[in-house]
């Protein structure tokens, strides 16, 4: 057992989970000009959206909702980091408690809610990072999705939100990513419908385009869709000219944990995530794969937690890789593993 283990049983177990997150990443900002002096810090790099990537594994939108600690994360070993998701409106998400863990699957379930700053705030975070810095040396996703209090019924007003969060933050990230795959926002998951996705898209990426801002585009989908739906989205996303696709977001599903029934319920409604993930998130993957071939980018995320896992999935079509609770399990000592691994087993451009 491992420091971190022994911190993660003995201490951060042991807070409520949201703490222990805002704790964690208080203290990874902390060491942020140390961190950020670091990064990159494994190097095997891959191109993608004609972007170079100094490594195949990147931090999952949901850990860095703000852009508060891009760099210091990427000092970790990252290869690139997605912040978000960010609403054009700030939100204070849902009601406490909203994160929970079920250890036994090394997983979580969090309702969060899109609780974030708003586009303008993070764009104005994002402006002052770039006057300080430049352009990192990682690339950096934006990922965006639809404010709560707009119906998902207005379909004007739902291309106005995402209009907005796309002209003020296109402008700072080497790829936009939208999300309508998350299910903590009421009704967010129907835009996964093609005839309602398309819109989106297409008006994301006038909205881009219009602030100057010639970006890569994916859109991140749910690994609940039936397989037909999955096939429906590679299509739209080819017929549009989408750069690429984010494969999977949590899961409603309860199936197949090893958490009791009691732990379960305890936990809650929510997007689960984490090991419990990774067969239907790679199942999903090889869906695409085998519809979209080398036509668009794959970033394979859900249930990443081992060096084999992120070999595994990278093998099965994905360019990229992502995580999110693998880190949060694993620690600030994590990435760099997983990172080092795609490195001696040959995995690179």
């Amino acid at each position: 057992m491992s420091g971190y283990d022994r911190l993660f049983q003995h201490g951060f177990s042991r807070m409520d989970a949201e703490v222990a997150h805002e704790w964690g990443f208080r203290g990874i900002r902390a060491g942020g000009r140390v961190l950020g002096a670091m990064a990159p810090t494994v190097q095997a790099p891959v191109r993608a959206m004609g972007l170079t990537f100094p490594n195949a594994l990147g931090l999952a939108a949901g850990f860095d909702k703000n852009a508060e600690g891009i760099d210091a994360l990427a000092g970790l070993g990252f290869g690139f980091v997605e912040i978000g998701t960010v609403t054009a409106l700030p939100q204070p998400g849902n009601p406490k408690p909203r994160l929970m863990r079920l250890p036994a699957d090394r997983a979580i379930v969090n309702r969060m809610g899109f609780n974030n700053d708003g586009a303008e705030v993070v764009a104005a975070r994002l402006g002052k990072r770039a006057n300080r810095r430049g352009r990192s040396s990682i690339p950096l996703g934006v990922n965006i999705g639809k404010s709560k209090v707009v119906s998902e019924d207005d379909e004007a007003a739902v291309l106005a939100d995402y209009r907005r969060s796309a002209h003020l933050l296109a402008g700072y990230a080497d790829y936009l990513v939208v999300n309508v795959s998350s299910p903590n926002t009421p009704g967010l998951r129907s835009l996964q419908a093609v005839d309602r996705l398309g819109p989106i898209l297409t008006t994301v990426r006038a909205a881009a385009d219009e602030a100057g801002t010639a970006v890569p585009l994916l859109v991140k989908i749910a690994p609940d869709l039936v397989d037909d739906d999955v096939s429906a989205v590679a299509d739209l996303a080819l017929e549009i000219g989408l750069d690429g696709i984010v494969a999977t977001n949590t899961t409603i599903a309860r199936t197949g944990l090893r958490s009791t029934p009691e732990e379960v319920e305890a936990a809650g409604t929510g997007g689960l995530s984490g090991a419990p993930l990774k067969s239907r998130a790679s199942e999903v993957l090889g869906l695409l794969k085998t519809r979209v071939g080398d036509r668009l980018t794959l970033i394979g995320v859900g249930g990443i937690d081992t060096p084999a896992d992120a070999v595994a999935r990278l093998e099965a079509g994905a360019d990229l890789v992502q995580a999110y609770t693998g880190f949060i399990y694993g620690g600030p000592l994590w990435p760099r593993r997983i990172a080092r691994s795609l490195t001696t087993r040959g995995v690179s451009p």
